[in-house]
Formats: C-alpha cells, sequence, structure tokens
C-alpha cells in the first residue's frame, strides 16, 4: 500500500474507534505553542510596520527579534508587502473586485507635462529641457477600466472639463460593447467638480443607463484600479522612451493600450490579459 506499519495501525484505530468521520483528514498543527511570540510583542510589530513603514531587516533590531522572526509575524497578520498597505494611514487595503464585466467602471485623469518640439528633458538633458518646458501646459489623460477585466481605454485631452469628461464616458462605453461589454451598470469617479456637479456627466450616465458613484474624500486608493492603471501608463507609455514631440507621444498611446489589452500578462488575472475576460461568449455572463 506504500505506507508504514505504524501508519495502517493509526488509521485502523481511527476507523474503529470514529468510523469513516475518523479517516478524514486533521489539521498537523501541535495541541499547543509554548515558544510562539507573545500577543503583546507581535502588536508592536504590527504598529510599527504600520507607522514607520520598516522591513524585518530593519525592525528586528529595534524589537530584538530575528529577522525571520518578525516576517512570519508580519506574514500571520498580512502585513508582509507594503503594497497591501494603504500607505498614509498604513491599514490593509481591502480589495475587492466585481463579478461580472461593465458591472463597475473606475475612471479617472491624469495630468501629464506636454513634451515640445524636439523633445524635452529626456532628449536634450535636464537643464536645457527646463528651460523649454515653460510654456508648453499639460496633457489631460483620462482613462477608464472595468473592475472585473482591467480592460482599460484612455484619451489624451487638453483639459478635464465637463462635456470632455462626458463625451469621453460615451466613447469607453463605445469602446467597451467592442469587447462584449453591452452594459455599463456602474462608474466609479472621485469628487471633482465635472462628476460632482455638471449636468453633462449626469447625461452621459443616463444615457448610458448607469448610475455614478464617487470615491471618499481623500482616499484616491477607493479607486485603485484606475489609479494602478495612471502607474502602468506612465512606465510603459509616457516615460517608456524619449519621444521628441507631444504628437509623437500621443501617437504611441493606442499601441501600448493594444498590448495593455491583449498582450500584457496580468498578475491579478493569473497571468492572462484583461481581453480573457471581457469576451462576453455566449451564455458566459447573463
Amino acid at each position: 500500500m506504500g505506507i508504514s506499519r505504524p501508519t495502517a495501525h493509526k488509521w485502523i484505530r481511527r476507523w474503529r474507534s470514529e468510523g469513516e468521520a475518523g479517516l478524514a483528514d486533521r489539521s498537523s498543527r501541535p495541541g499547543t505553542t509554548p515558544h510562539r511570540t507573545p500577543a503583546t510583542v507581535e502588536a508592536r510589530v504590527c504598529h510599527l510596520r504600520q507607522t514607520r513603514k520598516l522591513g524585518p531587516a530593519r525592525l528586528g533590531p529595534v524589537l530584538g527579534l530575528p529577522a525571520s522572526t518578525v516576517h512570519r509575524i508580519l506574514v500571520r497578520h498580512g502585513l508582509n508587502r507594503l503594497a497591501h498597505l494603504d500607505r498614509p494611514t498604513g491599514q490593509v487595503i481591502r480589495r475587492y473586485e466585481r463579478d461580472r464585466p461593465g458591472e463597475l467602471i473606475h475612471v479617472d485623469v491624469k495630468k501629464l507635462g506636454r513634451i515640445p518640439d524636439g523633445g524635452g528633458h529626456k532628449v536634450l538633458g535636464r537643464q536645457a529641457g527646463r528651460a523649454r518646458r515653460s510654456s508648453m501646459g499639460f496633457d489631460y489623460i483620462h482613462s477608464a477600466v472595468d473592475d472585473h477585466s482591467r480592460l482599460a481605454y484612455s484619451e489624451v485631452h487638453a483639459d478635464e472639463k465637463a462635456a470632455t469628461c462626458a463625451d469621453f464616458l460615451r466613447r469607453a462605453a463605445a469602446f467597451f460593447q467592442t469587447t462584449g461589454i453591452d452594459r455599463i451598470e456602474r462608474v466609479l469617479t472621485d469628487n471633482a467638480w465635472p462628476y460632482r456637479k455638471s449636468f453633462a456627466w449626469q447625461q452621459a450616465l443616463a444615457d448610458l443607463g448607469a448610475t455614478g458613484q464617487l470615491t471618499r474624500p481623500y482616499r484616491p486608493q477607493t479607486n485603485g484600479k484606475v489609479e494602478r492603471f495612471n502607474r502602468t501608463l506612465l512606465d510603459a507609455w509616457a516615460y517608456q522612451r524619449p519621444y521628441t514631440s507631444n504628437t509623437e507621444r500621443t501617437a504611441a498611446l493606442a499601441d501600448f493600450l493594444h498590448t495593455y489589452n491583449h498582450h500584457r500578462c496580468h498578475t491579478a488575472l493569473g497571468g492572462q490579459p484583461p481581453i480573457s475576460r471581457a469576451n462576453n461568449a455566449a451564455g458566459q455572463y447573463i
């Protein structure tokens, strides 16, 4: 049978005394752990982690504990990765994911300095680039991210006025329709004036049959999926290489979005690209 004689006797004894219930798997955890770190010390480790954002190698000497012990404590309390914490408060971020595409769309605007013709500081050097940038102004990158699939859509505009935001939302909805997301149920934004007060934005929501939702004031992490997308947008598009003009950078956005949606592996999706979750095969989403 491939098991030792003592193991066979153990299972026979359990079966004779408890029946089939005795054959179920049991925890191998010890009944007592006398050498476990006291709860008061664990609480101090967690407090220092959340307030000072230090790692095990630096927390250990402060508390007189081995770094390995500190690491196990942080893992036990879900504090081992700073990415899981809200940086200002140190609280563990509550992560969520909607059940179906279109149930919730995250929308945000990222302000980005324009590039003068001939290039900015990445092409000309910091001193020369600084002298040329003062009069260029800013672009406003409007982005929408589907909560379930992480599918993203972005446009570059000269402002973030109400009419611009409303028209962007309509075009974003049209893009999502091409991927099988036929209906947007809710749209989550920050508390900027166009989203709170403008008739144009409310009309766009009504036209789509969607409900608007605002984040808590001063809590951008509530809209975390589009905030994280903004970081990827900067790293993989805006700052990915030196551009010689604003037009060149804007033209590169479409290629970035295609790569992001169709080819870029997403860790939260099991290494699959966003499009893998968005295509609405018959009967997949109801």
